[in-house]
C-alpha cells in the first residue's frame, strides 16, 4: 500500500504549487470557497485539469452559444461524446473531430495516433460502430533547405505514420482528408482527427451515471503514468524545446482498443448498463465527473481497485493519468457480473471501482481511507469563465484584383500544379487502408468529400474535412463562411446532401486580443453559414494555446460536413468521363484574389480582400446540383489554384486510369484562371443532357458558361497547353521527392 499522507495535506495559495497546476490566485480562492476548506494535492490536480483550458473552455465557451443545433435529422447535438443525425432506415450516423495538437508535435507518431484512437472511443462509446475516418494537418515550412524543412518533414513522415498505423490495426478505414502547409505552423502543428460510426436509431448510448447503487466500472488497459498532465499541457503555449512535455504525451495500443471496441460493441446489445464514458483528456477525473454530473448524481470511487500497470501509483496519478483504451461504465445494479463476464471474455480488464451515490458529491477513496472530496456540480458550474480583450486584427482591406507576377498563365499553372500544396498527396494516402470494410466508394486521393456505402440499403455517407486558413488569417468571420460552405459543396459536387457539421477550432494564445477577436468572428462566421445553409453544429472541439515562442498560428477552424446520398449508384465522380462531353462552369468567377495559393505562391504573402461569398447564392447552387445529378457525368468545385488546377485535377484524377484531356476556352483574363472564386462548380454534360441542364440552372438563377469539350492528348486552357505526360510527372512525382529527400 502506498503512503499518501503527502497528498492529503492542505495546500496553501503558494504561487510555485499554483503555477505548477497552471491555476491563478483567484482560482484558488474559487476552489476554497467551493470546498469550505484549502484542497490538497488530489483536488487542487483535479481542479486543474477541470477548469483547464481544454476540458472547460473558459475563454472560448461565451462564443460558442448560438450555434444552430437542430434540425429534424438532428438526434444529438453538442454537449456529448460524438455528434448523432438521423439518416433513414433506422440508421444514425455518429461523427466528431477534435485535435491532438501539441502532443502531435512533441511525439509526431504517438500523438497522431493516440489522436486517431480517442476520436474513435468517442465514436464507439455512443454505440456506433467506426467505419470512416478523415484528418486534416497542417504543418510549416517543409521545403525550407535547412534544419526547419528537416524537421517538418520528420513531423510529417511521424504523423503520417501514426494515424495510418491505428486506423489501420482498428480495421477503420482512413479515407480522406487535408494538409497545408503555412510558415505560421513552424512552431505548432495541427493534428485533427475525424471519426464516423453507425448505429441502430434505437441503440444510441450516452455518459451518464445515474441510478443510486448502480456500480461503476473500468473497463480497458490498465492506468499507468503517461499522459500524466495532458489537458492542462495542450491548454498552454509552449516553445519549440519540447523534450521535457513528453512525459504528458499519452501511449497508444490499437491491439487494445480493437479488443475495447468488440466487447463494447457485444455489451451494448445486452440490456446491462445505464451510460458509458471514454476516458479522455483528463483520464479518470474528466470522465466520473462528467458522467455524475450529467445527472445531478454523486459517485464514490475506490482509487485501490484501480486497474494499475505500474507500481507504487498514488491517487494523483490515476485520477489524472491519460493513459489510453480506457471507458467507465455505470451498470445496473445487479448486472455486474455479466458485464465482467464479457470484457474477461475479449481478454480486456475490468474492474468494479465504485458506485453512484445521491450526494451530488465525488468522494474517493484510498484502501478505505477518504482522500478527496468535491461538490460536483460546483466544480461545473464555477469553472472560471474568462472574458478575454477582444482587439481587431487589421484594418479593413482593399480588394487584390491582379497578380503580382511576370510569368504567363502556362509558367504559373506548372508552378501551382508541382506546389506542396496542389501537387498529388498519394505517398500519404497509399499508407491509410481505405478500403477495409469493403465500403468505400471514392479511391482515395480523388478529391472533394470522401464517400461510402452502408451495407444492406441503397445509402452512401459523404464527408469532407475542409478551411483556408489563409482566408481565415484575413477576414475570420467570412473565412469562416468559405469553410463551412466549401465542405458542405463537396458533398454537393458528390451527389450527397450535406446534414451537419462538426467543427475543430484551432487557435493561437487567448492572453492575445487579436486571436480572440479572430475566436469571436469564426464563431460569427459558422453560426451565419450554419443557418443559411441548414447544416447545424453536432459536435466539435476547441483548441487554443497554439502558439509557440510567441507566434499564434492562424486561425483554422476545421469544419467537417456530413451528407447523405439515398442511392449510391447516382454518385458524381470528380474526373472526366467521356470524351466529346461539355464542359460546363456554374457560377462567376472574378479577379478576387486575397489569400489564393496564387499570391502566396507568387508573390511570397499574402493580402487584400478574399473572394466574397453570398450564402444564399451557395445555397442556390446546392439546391440546383441536388436537383440536376441525373444530368451530371463528373462535377468539382474551384478551390485551391482556381479553375486551372480544378481543371488539372479532373484530367489527371488520382493516377489510377489513362487522363483525359481538355480543350477549354473561357475568355477570362489569364490571372483569373488562378482565381479562387466561391460558389463555382465544373460540371462535365453530355451533348443529350445539355439543353435539360441549361434549362434547370435558368430555374434556379445560376450563371452558366460552356467553356470546352473533354477529350485529347493535352490540356488546353485559354493560352495553357501541356501534355498529359508532363502534368503526371509534375502532379503525381513533386511530393514524394520533397518528403522524401532526407532519407
Amino acid at each position: 500500500m502506498v503512503n499518501i499522507t503527502h497528498l492529503l495535506n492542505e495546500i496553501n495559495a503558494d504561487d510555485e504549487m499554483l503555477k505548477t497546476h497552471k491555476l491563478s490566485q483567484q482560482d484558488y480562492a474559487e476552489i476554497v470557497k467551493i470546498l469550505k476548506r484549502a484542497p490538497n494535492l488530489i483536488e487542487l490536480g483535479i481542479f486543474s485539469a477541470m477548469w483547464s483550458e481544454h476540458c472547460s473552455y473558459k475563454s472560448s465557451k461565451k462564443y460558442l452559444s448560438g450555434f444552430p443545433t437542430k434540425a429534424p435529422w438532428v438526434v444529438q447535438g453538442p454537449g456529448e461524446n460524438a455528434g448523432v443525425v438521423s439518416i433513414g432506415n433506422n440508421l444514425c450516423a455518429v461523427f466528431k473531430i477534435e485535435s491532438h495538437n501539441h502532443p502531435s508535435f512533441i511525439e509526431p507518431h504517438a500523438g497522431a495516433a493516440t489522436g486517431v484512437g480517442g476520436i474513435m472511443r468517442d465514436i464507439f462509446t455512443m454505440g456506433a460502430r467506426p467505419v470512416a475516418s478523415l484528418n486534416s494537418i497542417r504543418f510549416g515550412d517543409v521545403q525550407d533547405k535547412g534544419a526547419l524543412g528537416k524537421k517538418h518533414r520528420y513531423l510529417l513522415r511521424g504523423v503520417v505514420e501514426g494515424i495510418g498505423s491505428y486506423g489501420n490495426c482498428m480495421g477503420v478505414p482512413t479515407i480522406g482528408g487535408e494538409m497545408s502547409f503555412e510558415p505560421c505552423y513552424n512552431g505548432n502543428i495541427l493534428v485533427n482527427a475525424f471519426c464516423l460510426g453507425l448505429a441502430q436509431a434505437d441503440e444510441i448510448f450516452y455518459g451518464r451515471a445515474e441510478g443510486v447503487g448502480n456500480p461503476v466500472i473500468y473497463v480497458g488497459s490498465k492506468t499507468g503514468r503517461d499522459g500524466l498532465g495532458g489537458a492542462v499541457m495542450s491548454s498552454d503555449s509552449f516553445s519549440s524545446n519540447t523534450k521535457a512535455m513528453r512525459s504528458a504525451v499519452q501511449v497508444g495500443d490499437p491491439f487494445a482498443q480493437k479488443l475495447l471496441l468488440e466487447a463494447c460493441l457485444e455489451l451494448f446489445k445486452q440490456d446491462l448498463i445505464v451510460g458509458i464514458q471514454d476516458m479522455g483528456a483528463a483520464g479518470l477525473t474528466s470522465s466520473s465527473f462528467e458522467m455524475a454530473g450529467r445527472s445531478g448524481s454523486g459517485m464514490i470511487l475506490h482509487l485501490d481497485k484501480v486497474p494499475m500497470r505500474e507500481a507504487g501509483m498514488n491517487p494523483y496519478e490515476l485520477m489524472l493519468s491519460e493513459s489510453q483504451e480506457r471507458m467507465l461504465i455505470c451498470a445496473k445494479k445487479g448486472c455486474e457480473q455479466a458485464v465482467l463476464d464479457i470484457f474477461a471474455k475479449w481478454e480486456v480488464d475490468s474492474a468494479i471501482v465504485g458506485e453512484v451515490t445521491k450526494s451530488g458529491v465525488m468522494e474517493l477513496y484510498w484502501h478505505g481511507e477518504k482522500c478527496a472530496h468535491i461538490p460536483i456540480a460546483e466544480l461545473s458550474e464555477n469553472a472560471p469563465m474568462l472574458d478575454m480583450p477582444l482587439h481587431p486584427m487589421q484594418a479593413p482591406m482593399q480588394p487584390a484584383q491582379s497578380l503580382e507576377t511576370s510569368l504567363s498563365a502556362q509558367e504559373i499553372f506548372l508552378t501551382l500544379l508541382s506546389s506542396v500544396e496542389v501537387a498529388n498527396k498519394k505517398w500519404v494516402y497509399e499508407q491509410y487502408d481505405n478500403s477495409v470494410q469493403s465500403n468505400t466508394i471514392t479511391p482515395a486521393g480523388s478529391g472533394d468529400a470522401s464517400m461510402i456505402r452502408i451495407k444492406d440499403t441503397a445509402m452512401g455517407l459523404s464527408m469532407s474535412v475542409d478551411c483556408n486558413p489563409r482566408f481565415c488569417h484575413l477576414e475570420p468571420q467570412n473565412g469562416a463562411k468559405i469553410a463551412v460552405a466549401t465542405s458542405g459543396r463537396n458533398s454537393i459536387v458528390r451527389g450527397a446532401k450535406p446534414l451537419a457539421i462538426s467543427n475543430c477550432l484551432n487557435f493561437g494564445s487567448p492572453n492575445n486580443p487579436q486571436v480572440m477577436w479572430a475566436f469571436k468572428e469564426v464563431c460569427e462566421g459558422i453560426k451565419e453559414a450554419c443557418k443559411v445553409l441548414n447544416t447545424p453544429v453536432v459536435s466539435g472541439n476547441v483548441s487554443l494555446h497554439n502558439q509557440s515562442d510567441g507566434i499564434d498560428i492562424y486561425p483554422t477552424p476545421s469544419i467537417v460536413s456530413v451528407g447523405v446520398i439515398h442511392d449510391v449508384q447516382h454518385a458524381i465522380p470528380s474526373t472526366f468521363q467521356k470524351q466529346g462531353n461539355m464542359i460546363m462552369l456554374l457560377g462567376e468567377i472574378r479577379a478576387e484574389f486575397g489569400g489564393s495559393l496564387a499570391q502566396k505562391i507568387l508573390e511570397g504573402r499574402i493580402y487584400g480582400q478574399i473572394p466574397a461569398i453570398d450564402l444564399q447564392k451557395e445555397l442556390a447552387l446546392w439546391t440546383f446540383m441536388l436537383e440536376a445529378n441525373h444530368l451530371i457525368t463528373c462535377a468539382k468545385d474551384i478551390g485551391e489554384g482556381g479553375l486551372a488546377i480544378t481543371l488539372a485535377k479532373m484530367v489527371l484524377g488520382n493516377g489510377e486510369h489513362k487522363p483525359l484531356g481538355c480543350n477549354v476556352h473561357t475568355n477570362l483574363p489569364a490571372q483569373v484562371l488562378f482565381a479562387q472564386s466561391q460558389s463555382c462548380i465544373v460540371a462535365e454534360v453530355t451533348a443529350s443532357n445539355l439543353d435539360s441542364f441549361t434549362q434547370m440552372t435558368k430555374k434556379h438563377k445560376i450563371p452558366i458558361m460552356e467553356i470546352g469539350c473533354v477529350g485529347g492528348e493535352n490540356f488546353c486552357v485559354d493560352e495553357i497547353n501541356v501534355s498529359l505526360e508532363e502534368m503526371s510527372g509534375l502532379y503525381f512525382e513533386s511530393f514524394e521527392q520533397l518528403i522524401n529527400q532526407d532519407l
